[in-house]
Parts: structure tokens; sequence; C-alpha cells
């Protein structure tokens, strides 16, 4: 199982490279961070950083949309990255809650990611692609061997069918064991069928994980509090689902939606971070099922666990009170543990 690191792009940018460079040496793959123009610093200049200041990691974001970037302008960034690094970048992308959101301005469609993933593809590894209107493009500057991995980020019935015949990977945010056995499966079974070999599409599941010293119900219970945010962002997706197919349909299952019940709204400002005070609805049960805490021996059960359900990646959110010993805790045990 790859293993990666997902931050906010939270000034001062060094303090994220460094994180970075962290990750890499306790034997984490991929460094990821959010996308959202207003809330954080600019991702991609970050990313030339991180990847000159490391030698293997691969870099991404979690997740960027076709909207505030344009797929010819997201696939021209990323192609000059390889460019200049190698193949060591792969584009997450999805609706874009956040950074649609607080631009005053609707996610968007899954007609317009699927056009995105189509032509971000084809742009980085060097093909043309039509950007509509009679505008067919290529980079003359794309040298051969270039590829550009999309992976996509999906909740939904539909958002999930795409993903399996679409993209090239899936991110799911949330660690819940059932949850992931559905969503994969679905995505699995539409690659299938889409002619396509399911063990092409890449699978990443991005959590919150938090190492504790021991299994005290103190320790927990700080765990949980550091990474109750998570449940108020899933929460989001999660009531677009429920607004879009209503609060009980068989094409959403319960365990995913039914504990927004009680959700109040969201303020953006506090998008991603513990203590967000609009994350008090998150249940002790959500976060224990969505994330990964307590000590080592019980990430490793759940990955282990995650991996037989044919988890590829775990990614692994990092915006708590202990981000360096996180990292070190998977890099000393977690990760040998799950790989030996």
């Amino acid at each position: 199982m790859d293993f990666g690191l997902v931050l906010q792009t939270d000034p001062p940018a060094s303090r994220v490279i460094d994180l970075m460079r962290r990750a890499e040496h306790n034997g984490f793959s991929h460094g990821w961070t959010f996308d959202s123009a207003v809330l954080w610093q600019e991702p991609f200049v970050i990313y030339s950083q991180i990847l000159a200041r490391t030698e293997r990691l691969t870099v991404g974001p979690m997740v960027t949309n076709p909207s505030t970037r344009t797929p010819e302008v997201t696939a021209s960034t990323f192609a000059t990255l390889n460019d200049m690094f190698g193949n060591r970048t792969v584009c997450g992308i999805g609706r874009g809650d956040s950074a649609m959101r607080v631009a005053g301005r609707r996610p968007n469609t899954l007609a317009r990611i699927s056009e995105a993933v189509k032509v971000i593809r084809a742009l980085g590894r060097g093909d043309s692609a039509d950007l509509g209107g009679g505008a067919v493009v290529k980079f003359p500057w794309v040298r051969p061997g270039a590829e550009l991995p999309v992976w996509m980020a999906a909740y939904g019935p539909k958002a999930l069918k795409m993903t399996g015949e679409e993209a090239d990977g899936f991110i799911l945010q949330l660690a819940d064991l059932y949850l992931t056995e559905y969503m994969v499966r679905a995505v699995k079974d539409a690659a299938r069928a889409a002619g396509r070999d399911p063990g092409e599409v890449s699978i990443c599941v991005a959590a919150p994980a938090y190492v504790t010293a021991d299994d005290s119900p103190e320790a927990l219970a700080h765990a949980r509090d550091q990474c109750r945010w998570f449940g108020g962002m899933v929460g989001n997706h999660v009531a677009d689902l429920v607004s879009k197919y209503g609060e009980h349909s068989a094409q959403v299952p319960a365990e995913l939606t039914e504990y927004i019940k009680s959700r109040q709204g969201y303020d953006y400002a506090h998008h991603g971070r513990s203590g967000n005070p609009d994350t008090e609805f998150v249940p002790d049960e959500i976060v224990d099922r969505f994330c990964l805490i307590g000590p080592p021996e019980r990430h490793i059960e759940k990955l282990t666990a995650l991996r037989a359900l044919g988890v590829d990646q775990f990614a692994l959110y990092d915006m708590h009170d202990a981000q360096e010993a996180t990292i070190d805790a998977y890099g000393s045990q977690v990760i040998p543990a799950v790989n030996s």
C-alpha cells in the first residue's frame, strides 16, 4: 500500500515543504494539498518547491476543479512540472466544493468534470484535445513519455459510475470499511461494464489519522476532537447528495447520510480545521468510522482491512495538533507493519 500526506497550504509555505520532506523520509510516496484559491496559498507554486526538495514524492491536489482553473491551464501547469521534475504529479479532480462556494459559484457538474478529465489527461501526455467550439489544441513542447494520471473524487452513484468509466484513479474521502467496500465495488463494476480492466483504476482512501500513545478514554477523546472537522467536511458533500436523491434513497447508503440530520450549516472560514465550530453535530461514532485514531496497532488493523478491500493508497489528512508526531509514527511503526 502507498501512503500519501494531505495538507492545507497555510502560510508559511516553508512549513508545508518541510512536512512533505519529512513524509518522504518516513516512507510516504505522495504529497497532496487542498486547492481553494481564496482559503489557502497557491498550491502549484508550492508543488514546484516540494518537487525540487524531494527525490521521489508525487504531488497533486486533493482536489482541483475545472472552473477556477480551466482544463488547458491545469494541464499546462502539470505538464510543466513533469517536464522539470519527471512524471511526479497526479491530478485529483472534483466538483470544487470549497473553491467554488467561497467564490460565490456553484460546484461543477459531472458533465464539465468529464470533459476536463479527457482534456487534462490528453494534453498532459502530449496528445491533442478538443476544447470545444472547434478549438483543438496540443502542447508542442511536451516530450515523449510524459504521463498525467487524473484521479476523481466521488461519493454519489453517478460520480462513482463516471469514475469507473473514465478516471485513472478513485479518491474516496472517508475510511469507513462498509462504505469503502460499497463504493470501490461501484467503481470497479462501472469500469468492467465500460470494457476497462478494473485493476487499472487506482483506489485512494483519504482520511485524518491521529496516533495516540494508548487507547485510554482521555487519549481517544482528544484524538476524536482533533479529527471531528472531517465529518463536517464530508457532510457538505453528503448534504448535496441528500438534496439530490432524498433523505432515504436506495441510491445512497444510509450509512453515509444518516449522521447529517442535525447539521445546521457550514462556514468555510473553518474548513478542514480542528476545532471547527460547525462540526459539533458529528458524533464520535462517525469520527471512529471515517478516520483512523488510536495507538499504532489500531491503524495497522484498519489499514490492513482497507487494503483487503482493494485500496492502493491511504492519504493521511494531517490537520491537527500532532502533525510531525503522526508522520513519524507512521514512518517508524505503521507503514513498515502494513507493508511487511
